[in-house]
């Protein structure tokens, strides 16, 4: 049993995905602490401890993230997180309703870990056009949790 402090970050601006997501751990009993951003830019200011936000710390150690939000969308966020060596390291989950290949080709692009189509399932993962993705991070999830 380690006893390392791992917690996840999501960034998403829908409320109802917001849900979504702690239901989807809680099924699983993934019970990590998770820390919401409403968009890039709050993301950003979390992870560096700028602009009023109490910096997260220790770092995320697994990062959910919508692409299309307000302010920043998640490929800019993704862009200039990965720009900071502190940062670029952390496995990032894109989630998102699209199912693009431009929006898929500019996050491979960016290092994710895994390209999820909302609305994220672990229950279902051969209905899914994630399984994979979503599989993977199921896994990072419950190594995260031991």
């Amino acid at each position: 049993m380690s006893d390392k402090v791992v917690n996840i970050l999501l960034v998403e601006d829908d409320y109802l995905d917001i849900m979504n997501v702690e239901r989807e751990l809680s099924k699983i009993s993934v019970s990590l602490p998770l820390l919401v951003a409403r968009n890039g830019r709050e993301a950003l200011n979390m992870l560096r401890g700028t602009e009023g936000a109490e910096r997260i710390s220790p770092a995320p150690s697994v990062i959910l993230l919508d692409i299309n939000m307000p302010k920043m969308n998640g490929l800019e966020f993704l862009a200039e997180m990965r720009r900071e060596p502190e940062f670029s390291h952390i496995p990032v989950f894109i989630m998102t309703t699209s199912n693009e290949d431009i929006d898929r080709m500019a996050a491979q692009q960016l290092n994710v870990t895994g390209y999820i189509v909302k609305p994220l399932t672990f229950d279902s993962f051969e209905k899914s056009h994630s399984s994979l993705d979503s599989f993977s991070l199921f896994l990072d999830l419950i190594k995260l949790k031991q």
